[in-house]
């Protein structure tokens, strides 16, 4: 266990990452923000290129996203995938419930045995495709959904389950347990309720964070690691943001500008409201920072939330120069942050930017095999 910023504890050690990129699987992809193109529509071919990029430059992970209107499904998209990448870990976003939890168990295994060990689980707990539940319905049943997954993963024999949301009877658990051992694929975690904050104190690994301002990362950083504590666990953090990287600040601050230059506000607005976490409690704080800005939209220096105009969910880009860059995030990995998930427009075009001018520069490992999940891993 590692000391960082006090009254924050994390597994990791030392100061090595896991640096992510991420799949426009949601229809996520532009030149423009708010600006569709037919070049940049969420398929296959497109978010595939994106995956094998990644790969190639070197990225750790990278996220498959999950919405119920636009894009693709993920653990299909993952299952493709895998035997086309070498190197990456595939981060799938899994919407608790949609799925009968024996069969989901199966399917990731399923997959984890195809990437071989290169997978992990984004777990997510937004309202089912038609349906509004109530916030403590939504995190009570994704906590049985990992506890099930867990009970499948990790014994033999028959289970009896008798829960608020599952009641079930099987003879036998199957053949679904994954390759990677010690509980299974990484469990990532988002959301900043207290019900989401307790959620992945008591069965995740990564909690992931959205884009604030320092002192407030610390203050939920602190409070995620104490709720963990009360159970005997230590979790990791992460942090999910775009990225916009020139060679000088200046073309940094011009690209973020020419992003937002076609962006109807009113269009905008209405992009974001599309989504199922539009009204969530991390989008309000999210818009209440961007509300609080000046008119260049900086929150902080370096952190940019015009994104925000027209994306729910991550809003904000680190915006600089490599070197302000690379200390911008060398900060927050001083706080105690072992993982981030970047992204920016387009997404290929900057995953490559970012390759060329940071991430060298930087100490990452999959945290999947720091942690001795994988097998002939650490």
């Amino acid at each position: 266990m590692a000391a960082v910023a006090p009254g924050v504890r994390i597994r990791s050690a030392d100061r090595a990452v896991e640096v992510a990129w991420f799949s426009a699987l949601c229809a996520d992809d532009c030149e423009f923000l708010g600006v569709p193109e037919e070049r940049f529509r969420s398929s296959y071919e497109h978010c595939g290129s994106i995956v094998r990029r990644a790969d190639a430059l070197g990225y750790q992970n990278i996220l498959l996203p999950s919405a119920w209107v636009p894009g693709q499904d993920a653990m299909a998209f993952a299952a493709a995938m895998a035997p086309q990448t070498r190197r990456i870990n595939q981060l799938i976003a899994l919407r608790m419930g949609e799925v009968w939890p024996p069969m989901l168990a199966r399917a990731i295994a399923t997959v984890d045995h195809m990437a071989k060990g290169r997978l992990a689980i984004n777990i997510i707990s937004s309202d089912l495709p038609g349906r509004k539940e109530s916030n403590e319905d939504r995190y009570a049943r994704s906590g049985e959904v990992i506890r099930i997954l867990k009970a499948i993963w990790d014994g033999e024999g028959p289970l009896e389950w008798k829960g608020r949301f599952y009641d079930f009877d099987l003879p036998d658990r199957g053949p679904g347990k994954p390759l990677q051992g010690n509980g299974g694929p990484l469990l990532y975690f988002g959301g900043i309720s207290p019900a989401a904050q307790a959620l992945c104190a008591e069965f995740c690994d990564v909690f992931l964070m959205w884009p604030e301002t320092e002192d407030r990362l610390l203050e939920t950083m602190r409070g995620v690691s104490g709720l963990a504590a009360t159970h005997g666990r230590v979790i990791d953090f992460g942090l999910r943001v775009h990225v916009i990287v020139r060679e000088t600040e200046a073309a940094a601050r011009v690209a973020a500008e020419r992003l937002i230059s076609r962006l109807d506000r009113v269009a905008g607005r209405a992009i974001r409201d599309r989504s199922q976490d539009s009204m969530s409690l991390g989008v309000l704080r999210q818009d209440a920072l961007r509300a609080g800005a000046g008119d260049d939209l900086y929150i902080e220096e370096r952190l940019w939330s015009g994104i925000g105009l027209a994306r729910s969910g991550c809003g904000s880009a680190i915006v600089g120069d490599p070197d302000q860059v690379l200390a911008k995030l060398n900060r927050y990995i001083g706080m105690g942050i072992r993982a981030f998930i970047l992204s920016g427009y387009p997404h290929l075009e900057e995953c490559e930017l970012f390759a060329r001018y940071v991430l060298p520069r930087m100490a990452t490992h999959r945290l999947n095999e720091a942690q001795g999940r994988v097998p002939g891993g650490p």
